[in-house]
């Protein structure tokens, strides 16, 4: 029986991409090195190896064999699927096929998100809360017409889908703190898969105990719609 590879997450605290690897490493129960860069202050050595100047990289180190580097969340949590049980993904086809699909639309979801934080302008940071809680309505919408018969996304089990969606969440954790956007408001069945999300021990040990104080902070220096409007924030 071979050696199982030695894995390096190269991350940054406040990824959600680096976030769904991190939490598909957790649930499939596979040791790895956590190494945080400052992406401000890129390293050499993390120049040299990631293409696209983005975490996550995921450092694979197989016995007898030079360094491989994974780059991409997408293609990093594929690869974890492919190497390390349990599997995430439902067996069936179109199911694992339909799952993929909504893990990108938990990307499309992020790319709202980042509006949020960012947003000068009020009509901009509305356009972007709009589209947010269209996402989560589409979401509840999901969540209703399928026979779940549990708390995740698929039903019982622990996915991939819900890797992904898990970290989009955590910002309202943020969020809420701040401004009451109203994104779940009424939306019963999201407001439960992201509670059941939060209690999970993968998706809570996924960031460090300062990752709400450093996410403040980093809304705070955007200077954006959210912080200017928040009187915690603009002072």
């Amino acid at each position: 029986m071979s050696a199982a590879p030695q894995l390096e997450l190269v991350s940054h605290k406040l990824c959600p991409y680096v976030q769904r690897a991190a939490i598909v490493l957790a649930e499939k129960g596979a040791p790895f090195k956590r190494t945080d860069i400052d992406l401000a202050d890129k390293p050499q050595w993390f120049r040299q190896i990631s293409p696209l100047g983005k975490v996550p990289l995921l450092r694979v180190q197989q016995p007898g064999s030079a360094e491989a580097v994974v780059f991409e969340s997408a293609v990093i949590v594929e690869y974890l699927e492919d190497t390390l049980l349990p599997s995430l993904h439902p067996k069936d086809a179109l199911q694992r096929a339909q799952h993929r699909a909504w893990m990108e639309f938990g990307s499309a979801l992020l790319m709202d998100i980042w509006g949020l934080e960012t947003e000068r302008s009020e009509e901009g940071f509305e356009a972007k809360r709009l589209a947010a809680r269209g996402k989560l309505e589409r979401l509840d919408a999901a969540l209703g017409a399928r026979e779940r018969g549990g708390p995740y996304f698929g039903g019982p089990s622990f996915s991939m889908v819900d890797a992904v969606f898990a970290p989009a969440f955590r910002y309202w954790e943020v969020f809420d703190r701040i401004a009451d956007l109203g994104s779940f408001d009424g939306l019963d069945r999201v407001q439960a898969w992201r509670a059941a999300l939060a209690q999970r021990a993968s998706v809570r040990q996924a960031v460090g105990p300062d990752y709400a104080d450093l996410l403040l902070a980093f809304i705070r220096d955007q200077k954006g719609w959210l912080a200017s409007s928040s009187r915690a924030l603009a002072t």
